[in-house]
């Protein structure tokens, strides 16, 4: 039997801010004031330095001199870039895994995942099963490197799916879009498959600059009124 692997604080500091920061939990913009989080996680500024640095490198977080650091805020530009990127590399994982995957195999994992999609019954839910449903290429692309780009967006790419979710009232609403990949798959189509891919993002693109555009950052006493909510709600 295995040993059962635990994280480390680190590891769990870094998984609570992340997940919070893709679910808008904490507000694009905000502040991260290490001080402020040791009293609200009840642990050492070392694990939430180190968590801080961790999600810096993968674009969540910014540091700027003077400033600190605060969570990301998208722009227009930057929606636009990352979703260039992401297509981009979609497209690409989804040609190699054509080419060099069980195609059967890679059906009946993106059925798998469409149907978790459907059934959905939030937006995490939804969300998580698009970023697997996604996932299926780049595990069978048999390309390290490229699986490893993806990997280095990934959390503002989960971000932006976050948002757009959440702007689309009717859960479910996209599965259209994945059983046009799903079917692209079965005939072994690869031009429709990344036509497909591309045309969702299409479709996300106006909705998150849109988004983006509207959105305001909470000055500094409404995050501290935040955190205070947060304790209280723990101590209560």
């Amino acid at each position: 039997m295995s040993a059962i692997k635990k994280s480390s604080l680190v590891d769990q500091v870094y998984q609570k801010l992340r997940t919070e920061i893709i679910m808008l939990k904490r507000p694009m913009g905000s502040k991260l004031n290490v001080n402020d989080l040791q009293e609200e996680l009840g642990v050492s500024c070392t694990p939430i330095r180190e968590a801080i640095n961790r999600l810096q490198q993968e674009g969540l977080v910014i540091y700027e001199n003077n400033v600190g650091a605060h969570v990301l805020l998208l722009r227009e530009h930057d929606v636009l870039e990352i979703q260039q990127l992401a297509v981009t590399l979609h497209c690409a994982a989804a040609r190699l895994a054509m080419e060099n995957g069980d195609r059967k195999l890679i059906a009946a994992e993106l059925e798998k995942h469409l149907m978790d999609y459907k059934t959905a019954r939030n937006i995490q839910s939804e969300v998580m099963a698009i970023n697997r449903f996604l996932g299926t290429f780049y595990h069978n692309c048999g390309n390290q490197r490229l699986d490893k780009s993806m990997i280095s967006i990934q959390g503002q790419q989960l971000l932006l799916r976050y948002i757009y979710a959440g702007c689309i009232p009717e859960r479910g609403k996209l599965k259209d879009d994945y059983q046009r990949m799903l079917d692209a798959v079965l005939r072994g189509d690869t031009e429709s498959l990344c036509t497909a891919i591309r045309e969702n993002a299409d479709k996300a693109t106006p909705v998150l600059l849109e988004f983006v555009s509207q959105y305001q950052v909470p000055d500094s006493g409404e995050e501290r009124a935040s955190g205070r909510d947060r304790s209280r709600r723990r101590s209560g």
